[in-house]
């Protein structure tokens, strides 16, 4: 758990509670009456600050329109206590943002200034300029991930009126959330082997009567596997077309150090054989930006979306265990005439729970397949016509080059 190192329940009650709206049910269907985006952000050493800017026309805020600086735990800490809060368990939670992770960058960057003695200043120039395009894709898309977080939050007809969202968007000062420590740590990953654990038992033990259900889970465990694989796939695809712009990068150099050798028409010949490589590396480059954001994000993303719709499927079937252990519980007060009016009271409760988490678990699962279908279409589209783009733009490329060296 993310803890502060002030009293967060202080700053939460500092936020006015909510007040009872009667068109609230207008109010829930339209996506304008919150709107969430991240104007700006500041990268420093070790962390990332996101200047989180909200337009409201919901009453339940005070201003319509504010901005507040919030750091990634702070958004881990709100994604907690959505994952911890009893009334949520019937819906998809969205996930939680990665954390901001420029270690690699910074690490190539790095090797590539201890490196630079060994290479020419024009290569060492272009690697740069490719470490640094890197480092700024990668900046944008924790960005976008983020964001991406507070836009599912502030859509969803019921986590929009959420108090613990209202105070991460309207409370302006800092909300005293730190990173875990190490024993807090090892407890989330011994928390992380006990719903492993549960899950597994309560798949083994707890028969679904529910076909719908039963269904989804099957389907959602295989697809969850095949999205990790396919990212993975993805992920070597995209490194593997950074690796030929490098080629290209080293290649070109060469060409232009042979140049210097000669100065005749091989060093023309070189020379426009090396601009052409240049250019050349600008669209791999883009190719493998394009194939890292619309093809590897989109996979990525939706495996962590499939987990967090995995995981309702599993606090659904914890909650059938539940009822089926008061029903057998109601039994065993009536067969000795004892408690049974608490039995019964436990066993109805449990089964308003399940039923609850039923009805609210299809509809979430039914619009999770409407949003994942939309977002692959458009995604795999978007892919495409970029892909066709670029090889037209390689191929006019190596057109242009031997026709002025066929001129020549």
């Amino acid at each position: 758990m993310m803890d502060g190192i002030c009293d967060t329940t202080d700053i939460i009650n500092s936020v006015p509670t909510k007040k009872t709206i009667s068109n609230e049910s207008s109010l829930e269907h339209n996506d304008k009456a919150l709107q969430v985006d991240i104007s700006d952000a500041l990268s420093e050493k070790d962390k990332v600050k996101f200047t989180v800017h909200t337009k409201t026309t919901l009453p339940d805020f005070q201003k319509s329109e504010f901005f507040v600086v919030r750091q990634h735990e702070e958004f881990v800490w709100l994604h907690d206590r959505f994952e911890e809060n009893e009334e949520y368990a019937g819906y998809i939670i969205p996930p939680c943002p990665p954390r901001p992770d420029f270690d690699a960058s910074r690490e190539k960057l790095q090797k590539l200034g201890e490196g630079e003695g060994s290479m020419t200043r024009e290569e060492f120039m272009k690697m740069k300029q490719e470490l640094e395009a890197e480092y700024l894709a990668t900046f944008k898309k924790t960005v976008a991930m983020h964001e991406m977080f507070l836009t599912r939050l502030a859509h969803h007809p019921v986590f929009r009126n959420d108090h613990n969202l209202r105070v991460f968007l309207e409370y302006d000062q800092d909300l005293c959330v730190r990173g875990k420590n190490k024993m807090e740590m090892f407890g989330g990953l011994m928390k992380s082997f006990s719903k492993t654990k549960d899950e597994y038992y309560l798949s083994a033990t707890v028969k679904d009567v529910n076909d719908f259900f039963d269904q989804e889970m099957t389907f959602l465990t295989q697809y969850h596997h095949n999205l990790k694989e396919a990212t993975s796939r993805a992920d070597r695809q995209t490194t593997k077309h950074k690796d030929v712009a490098d080629s290209y990068i080293k290649i070109s150099t060469n060409l232009l150090q042979l140049a210097t050798t000669d100065t005749g028409k091989l060093e023309k010949l070189l020379t426009k054989i090396a601009e052409t490589f240049e250019k050349l590396r600008k669209v791999e480059g883009r190719v493998a930006s394009d194939e890292d954001l619309k093809l590897s994000d989109t996979l990525r993303y939706y495996m962590r979306d499939t987990a967090a719709a995995k995981r309702l499927l599993i606090r659904r079937l914890k909650a059938l265990h539940t009822y089926e252990t008061a029903n057998r519980a109601l039994e065993r007060a009536r067969a000795k005439n004892k408690d049974v009016h608490a039995a019964e009271q436990a066993q109805t409760e449990a089964c308003s729970k399940f039923e609850q988490m039923s009805d609210k678990g299809k509809e979430e699962l039914l619009d999770f397949k409407t949003r994942r279908v939309a977002a692959f279409k458009k995604n795999l589209i978007d892919l495409t016509e970029f892909e066709i783009k670029h090889a037209k733009a390689h191929a006019e490329m190596l057109k242009k080059c031997l026709s002025v060296l066929q001129s020549e």
